[in-house]
Protein backbone atom coordinates (compact mmCIF):
# COMPACT_ATOMS: atom_id res chain seq x y z
CA UNK A 1 0.00 0.00 0.00
CA UNK A 2 1.42 3.69 -0.78
CA UNK A 3 1.92 6.17 1.94
CA UNK A 4 1.36 9.85 1.51
CA UNK A 5 2.68 11.79 3.83
CA UNK A 6 1.69 14.89 4.22
CA UNK A 7 -1.57 16.98 6.37
CA UNK A 8 -4.57 17.06 4.50
CA UNK A 9 -5.16 20.86 4.53
CA UNK A 10 -2.24 21.74 2.21
CA UNK A 11 -3.16 22.20 -1.18
CA UNK A 12 -0.21 20.22 -2.34
CA UNK A 13 -1.49 17.09 -0.43
CA UNK A 14 -4.79 17.91 -1.54
CA UNK A 15 -3.84 17.62 -5.22
CA UNK A 16 -2.23 13.81 -5.04
CA UNK A 17 -4.88 13.06 -2.60
CA UNK A 18 -7.75 13.78 -5.24
CA UNK A 19 -5.68 11.88 -8.30
CA UNK A 20 -5.45 8.79 -5.59
CA UNK A 21 -9.12 8.76 -4.96
CA UNK A 22 -10.02 8.73 -8.78
CA UNK A 23 -7.80 5.70 -9.65
CA UNK A 24 -9.19 4.25 -6.38
CA UNK A 25 -5.45 3.39 -4.73
CA UNK A 26 -5.64 1.64 -1.55
CA UNK A 27 -3.49 4.14 0.25
CA UNK A 28 -2.32 5.61 4.00
CA UNK A 29 -2.06 8.85 4.56
CA UNK A 30 0.33 10.21 7.22
CA UNK A 31 -0.05 13.83 8.69
CA UNK A 32 2.88 15.80 8.97
CA UNK A 33 3.78 19.40 8.83
CA UNK A 34 2.18 22.68 9.92
CA UNK A 35 0.51 22.03 13.23
CA UNK A 36 1.70 17.79 13.11
CA UNK A 37 5.89 19.23 12.61
CA UNK A 38 7.96 16.63 12.05
CA UNK A 39 8.87 17.44 8.73
CA UNK A 40 12.10 19.14 9.77
CA UNK A 41 13.30 15.59 11.30
CA UNK A 42 15.92 14.23 10.11
CA UNK A 43 13.55 10.80 9.29
CA UNK A 44 11.25 12.75 7.18
CA UNK A 45 14.52 14.72 5.46
CA UNK A 46 15.71 11.80 3.97
CA UNK A 47 12.53 11.27 2.54
CA UNK A 48 12.39 14.88 1.12
CA UNK A 49 15.16 16.63 1.84
CA UNK A 50 13.01 20.22 1.29
CA UNK A 51 11.02 19.06 4.16
CA UNK A 52 8.05 19.55 2.55
CA UNK A 53 4.92 18.03 1.91
CA UNK A 54 3.46 15.71 -0.07
CA UNK A 55 6.05 12.64 -0.17
CA UNK A 56 5.26 9.79 -2.11
CA UNK A 57 6.24 6.48 -0.46
CA UNK A 58 5.83 3.14 -2.78
CA UNK A 59 5.49 -0.51 -1.08
CA UNK A 60 9.33 -0.87 -2.87
CA UNK A 61 10.38 2.28 -1.14
CA UNK A 62 10.47 4.34 -4.18
CA UNK A 63 10.07 8.41 -3.16
CA UNK A 64 9.08 10.66 -4.61
CA UNK A 65 7.71 14.85 -4.10
CA UNK A 66 6.62 17.52 -6.27
CA UNK A 67 2.60 17.12 -6.20
CA UNK A 68 2.31 17.97 -9.40
CA UNK A 69 4.90 15.18 -10.60
CA UNK A 70 3.25 12.52 -8.43
CA UNK A 71 0.12 13.22 -10.00
CA UNK A 72 1.06 12.59 -13.19
CA UNK A 73 3.75 9.61 -12.16
CA UNK A 74 0.47 8.14 -10.50
CA UNK A 75 -1.71 8.26 -13.02
CA UNK A 76 0.93 7.16 -15.71
CA UNK A 77 1.83 3.90 -13.93
CA UNK A 78 -1.58 3.05 -12.86
CA UNK A 79 -2.69 3.96 -17.04
CA UNK A 80 -5.64 5.66 -15.84
CA UNK A 81 -7.35 7.00 -18.47
CA UNK A 82 -9.85 8.84 -16.19
CA UNK A 83 -6.57 11.65 -15.40
CA UNK A 84 -3.81 10.94 -18.08
CA UNK A 85 -5.23 11.79 -21.73
CA UNK A 86 -4.17 9.68 -24.46
CA UNK A 87 -4.15 12.47 -27.14
CA UNK A 88 -0.81 14.31 -27.40
CA UNK A 89 -2.04 17.04 -27.67
CA UNK A 90 -4.40 17.51 -24.92
CA UNK A 91 -1.51 15.57 -22.64
CA UNK A 92 0.13 18.58 -23.84
CA UNK A 93 -2.72 21.21 -22.55
CA UNK A 94 -2.70 19.08 -19.28
CA UNK A 95 0.56 19.65 -18.43
CA UNK A 96 0.52 23.22 -19.16
CA UNK A 97 -2.48 24.02 -16.87
CA UNK A 98 -0.77 22.19 -14.23
CA UNK A 99 2.47 24.03 -14.66
CA UNK A 100 0.33 27.47 -14.88
CA UNK A 101 -1.09 26.99 -11.36
CA UNK A 102 2.31 26.54 -10.34
CA UNK A 103 3.79 29.41 -12.05
CA UNK A 104 0.57 31.61 -12.41
CA UNK A 105 -2.16 30.70 -10.11
CA UNK A 106 -0.65 29.37 -7.08
CA UNK A 107 1.29 32.83 -6.87
CA UNK A 108 -1.20 35.16 -7.29
CA UNK A 109 -3.88 33.84 -4.67
CA UNK A 110 -1.07 33.10 -1.67
CA UNK A 111 -1.07 36.28 -0.08
CA UNK A 112 -4.80 36.25 0.25
CA UNK A 113 -4.38 32.82 1.66
CA UNK A 114 -2.24 33.40 3.61
CA UNK A 115 -3.51 36.50 5.05
CA UNK A 116 -6.64 36.09 5.79
CA UNK A 117 -6.08 32.12 6.73
CA UNK A 118 -3.19 32.13 8.50
CA UNK A 119 -2.68 35.44 10.02
CA UNK A 120 -4.19 36.89 12.86
CA UNK A 121 -6.78 40.02 11.78
CA UNK A 122 -4.40 42.86 13.47
CA UNK A 123 -1.06 41.31 11.54
CA UNK A 124 -2.62 41.18 8.24
CA UNK A 125 -1.41 43.69 5.31
CA UNK A 126 -5.01 44.15 4.02
CA UNK A 127 -3.14 46.12 0.86
CA UNK A 128 -1.52 43.05 -0.35
CA UNK A 129 -4.44 40.88 0.13
CA UNK A 130 -6.42 42.91 -2.01
CA UNK A 131 -3.86 43.13 -4.33
CA UNK A 132 -3.51 39.50 -4.60
CA UNK A 133 -7.52 39.08 -4.87
CA UNK A 134 -6.94 41.13 -8.09
CA UNK A 135 -3.81 39.25 -9.54
CA UNK A 136 -5.69 35.96 -8.64
CA UNK A 137 -9.03 37.27 -10.56
CA UNK A 138 -7.26 37.93 -13.80
CA UNK A 139 -5.77 34.81 -13.35
CA UNK A 140 -9.08 33.20 -13.21
CA UNK A 141 -10.03 35.44 -16.37
CA UNK A 142 -7.78 33.11 -18.19
CA UNK A 143 -9.71 30.45 -16.99
CA UNK A 144 -12.84 31.53 -18.36
CA UNK A 145 -11.36 32.08 -21.67
CA UNK A 146 -10.18 28.72 -22.21
CA UNK A 147 -13.28 27.18 -21.01
CA UNK A 148 -15.17 29.33 -23.73
CA UNK A 149 -14.04 27.00 -25.87
CA UNK A 150 -13.44 23.71 -23.82
CA UNK A 151 -15.22 21.96 -21.40
CA UNK A 152 -12.17 20.94 -19.52
CA UNK A 153 -8.91 22.62 -18.96
CA UNK A 154 -7.22 20.33 -21.43
CA UNK A 155 -10.34 19.38 -23.73
CA UNK A 156 -13.84 17.85 -23.72
CA UNK A 157 -13.05 15.27 -21.14
CA UNK A 158 -11.63 16.22 -17.11
CA UNK A 159 -7.88 15.36 -16.70
CA UNK A 160 -5.18 15.27 -14.32
CA UNK A 161 -4.92 19.05 -15.59
CA UNK A 162 -8.00 20.34 -14.01
CA UNK A 163 -6.69 19.15 -10.82
CA UNK A 164 -4.31 21.89 -9.29
CA UNK A 165 -6.03 25.00 -10.88
CA UNK A 166 -9.00 23.37 -8.90
CA UNK A 167 -7.62 23.23 -5.42
CA UNK A 168 -6.76 26.75 -5.43
CA UNK A 169 -9.93 27.83 -7.62
CA UNK A 170 -11.86 26.23 -4.52
CA UNK A 171 -9.97 28.77 -2.42
CA UNK A 172 -10.57 31.49 -4.65
CA UNK A 173 -14.21 31.02 -4.73
CA UNK A 174 -14.06 31.14 -0.71
CA UNK A 175 -11.48 34.13 -0.15
CA UNK A 176 -13.23 36.05 -3.15
CA UNK A 177 -17.12 36.08 -3.16
CA UNK A 178 -17.53 39.25 -4.27
CA UNK A 179 -15.44 38.13 -8.29
CA UNK A 180 -17.03 38.77 -11.94
CA UNK A 181 -19.49 36.26 -13.00
CA UNK A 182 -17.45 34.26 -14.83
CA UNK A 183 -19.86 31.85 -16.54
CA UNK A 184 -17.76 29.38 -18.04
CA UNK A 185 -14.76 29.29 -15.13
CA UNK A 186 -18.24 28.40 -13.02
CA UNK A 187 -19.35 25.91 -15.28
CA UNK A 188 -16.79 23.90 -15.04
CA UNK A 189 -16.67 24.70 -11.51
CA UNK A 190 -19.79 23.16 -11.06
CA UNK A 191 -18.83 20.25 -13.03
CA UNK A 192 -15.10 19.68 -10.92
CA UNK A 193 -17.51 19.94 -7.73
CA UNK A 194 -19.75 17.05 -8.33
CA UNK A 195 -16.53 14.77 -8.49
CA UNK A 196 -16.90 12.58 -5.29
CA UNK A 197 -13.03 12.41 -4.77
CA UNK A 198 -13.06 16.37 -5.25
CA UNK A 199 -15.69 16.92 -2.66
CA UNK A 200 -14.41 14.38 0.03
CA UNK A 201 -10.58 14.97 -0.75
CA UNK A 202 -10.98 18.83 -1.55
CA UNK A 203 -14.39 20.41 -0.56
CA UNK A 204 -14.97 18.85 2.81
CA UNK A 205 -11.46 20.30 4.21
CA UNK A 206 -11.53 23.56 5.69
CA UNK A 207 -9.45 26.25 4.67
CA UNK A 208 -6.49 25.78 7.56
Amino acid sequence: MIKIWGRNTSSNVQKVMWAVAEIGLPHERIDIGGPFGKNREAEYLAKNPNGLVPTLEEEDGFLLWESNSIVRYLAAKHRSAVLEPAEMHARGWANAWMDWQLSVLGPAIFACFWGMIRTPPEKRDYAAIEESKKKTTAAVAILDERLAKTAYLAGDVFSYGDIPPAVMCNRYRQLVPDRPPFPHFERWYAAIAARPAFRDQVAAIPLA
